[in-house]
């Protein structure tokens, strides 16, 4: 059993810290198997030498938080948490440096994870993005807060979203209402991150003025589009050939954001995914950024980061027992008969 402290100046940092009823500290004292106590300035761990020690790295990294004024949720716990396992907790201290811009209610809007950072950033550098990963973790939210920030500072004149509507091959018809109010449904998102940033009724008036516009993959053939913040949601959804119409739509001031998730590929025939493609082709091409991100970069309920892992466990083992099952290939076959000749 071995004792650290830290000492914490201001009060108000260490009631941030322990959270409402001491809920932030009882995270930590459960994720490392320690006990933590408040004595005046000082703050004490005790515990196992190696658990006090990633508990205490866990607290500085979340004080670096509090100094900048974050408030502490039971996700940026198991972030920082993440970042002490592989040695990254003072790279902590590169988040939140600014707010991406304010949403309607008033709220700022800032980066939560360091690959999140990294895609705002990104976005700010290149003309092209590629957001790749999975559910949660922010793509199609931070890219509309990117395209918004630009809009309001006037670097674009609209804004522009789409996505491919793949499900709009069976199910469309038997909607009601005319094109619009059919593929609305699987534009829904990206109205509702949208109201977010905008409210409704600047949403409304925005888009009647033709400065918004949010509307099925489909309708940008033929088009150039200049002075525009475009965003392709759900891009894993498109084919090549759909990728390759999009990327040659960007004209003169704008800017492209490409999001997806490869494991939630929906197109019908084992066709290939037009991101996939694009993201080995574009690799390396000057003024393009593909960013990727993992499970740590998510911002859901937890339960979303166990199910993303049990999921990438599931195929990764069910991968590794199809090759087991089917044996060497004729190939290796044909070299262990050379080997053996």
């Amino acid at each position: 059993m071995v004792e650290q402290i830290i000492n914490i100046e201001r009060m108000e940092h260490a009631l941030t810290l322990f959270g409402s009823r001491d809920e932030n500290i009882r995270q930590i004292e459960q994720t490392y198997g320690v006990t933590v106590l408040f004595r005046g300035t000082d703050l004490k761990v005790s515990g196992e030498a190696e658990a006090v020690m990633s508990a205490v790295r866990c607290i500085e990294g979340l004080l670096s938080m509090v100094e900048q004024g974050e408030e502490l949720t039971s996700q940026n716990i198991r972030y920082v948490a993440s970042l002490v396992e592989e040695g990254k907790e003072q790279e902590v201290r590169g988040l939140n440096r600014d707010v991406i811009c304010i949403t309607a209610k008033g709220k700022p809007l800032k980066a939560r994870t360091l690959g999140q950072q990294g895609y705002v950033d990104a976005i700010r550098q290149n003309t092209v993005t590629f957001g790749i990963g999975p559910a949660g973790t922010g793509k199609t939210y931070l890219a509309v807060a990117m395209a918004v920030k630009a809009f309001r500072a006037h670097e674009v004149n609209r804004i522009i979203l789409t996505r491919p509507a793949v499900e709009a091959g069976e199910k469309l018809g038997f909607l009601p209402g005319d094109l619009q109010n059919k593929v609305d449904p699987y534009l829904r998102p990206l109205y509702d991150a949208l109201f977010d940033m905008l409210g409704a009724e600047n949403f409304q008036k925005y888009q009647e003025r033709g400065n918004i516009e949010v509307a099925p993959l489909a309708y940008m053939r033929g088009r150039t589009l200049d002075d525009s913040f475009i965003i392709l949601d759900e891009a894993q959804n498109t084919t090549p050939e759909q990728m390759k119409m999009f990327l040659t739509r960007l004209g003169a001031g704008s800017r492209a954001v490409i999001t997806g998730d490869v494991t939630q590929i929906d197109l019908p025939d084992a066709r290939r995914s037009g991101l996939v493609e694009a993201a080995k082709i574009l690799r390396g091409v000057e003024d393009i950024a593909i960013i990727q991100f993992t499970e740590k970069d998510v911002v859901r309920h937890k339960l979303v980061q166990d199910i993303i892992r049990a999921y990438e466990k599931y195929y990764s083992d069910s991968r590794r027992g199809n090759r087991e099952s089917r044996g060497p290939s004729r190939r290796e076959e044909h070299r262990d008969y050379r080997e053996r000749k």
